[in-house]
């Protein structure tokens, strides 16, 4: 079926995003084009204003507004702690918990020598700094369980330990309203010997 160039035009914009297909970039396309002009430009101005208004702290490489982002800035975090993550979004998702009081330090990605990631890919250097102007007690590092993320945490763990910083790991294993006989074996291992006691 032919389509008209500028909805066609949108549809490929769209479904260059992550986890939209031709479909849904088709339907998202629709529905803008049905939309009222005023929404539309505001969309636009949302976009551009994310790109033009946001740029990575100089310290620990968050999304910020300014030179340094919220958590960089504020009086109230535990400045003796650093949580170490892959990227800008999981430090959202840490913050939506409410649990973590310390700083962060965003990586930019993992270890992955396939793909040609080494550790001057990433903000290793930036981080190894930090330990020269701050006094940081303890790393904990949050980096997904994957592959990539084991090797990127190990990597961290005997980089830092010998500088006597204390390196912990986010605990791992079965979520909460998860299902024993559905989890697989590593999962269940790995809750079995990371076990707390009460």
């Amino acid at each position: 079926m032919q389509i008209a160039q500028p909805l066609q035009v949108a549809v490929e914009e769209l479904s260059k995003l992550p986890g939209i297909g031709k479909k849904t970039a088709l339907r998202l396309a629709l529905f803008i084009l049905k939309s009222n002009k005023e929404s539309v430009d505001q969309f636009i101005k949302s976009l551009s204003e994310l790109k033009s208004k946001l740029r990575l702290c100089s310290r620990c490489f968050n999304l910020a507004e300014d030179e340094l982002c919220q958590v960089c800035m504020s009086q109230k975090r535990d400045k003796s702690i650093i949580c170490v993550v892959e990227e800008a979004s999981d430090v959202i998702a840490i913050e939506r918990t409410n649990e973590y009081n310390g700083l962060y330090h965003v990586l930019g990605g993992v270890l992955s020598p396939l793909s040609g990631i080494g550790p001057e890919s990433l903000k290793i250097k930036e981080l190894i700094n930090r330990f020269n102007s701050e006094n940081i007690k303890e790393v904990l590092l949050a980096i997904n369980p994957d592959t990539e993320g084991e090797t990127t945490t190990l990597y961290l763990a005997k980089l830092i330990k010998p500088l006597g910083i204390r390196v912990t790991r986010i605990a791992r294993g079965l979520p909460i309203g998860g299902d024993l006989e559905f989890a697989d074996e590593a999962t269940i291992g790995r809750a079995v010997n990371g076990r707390i006691e009460f």
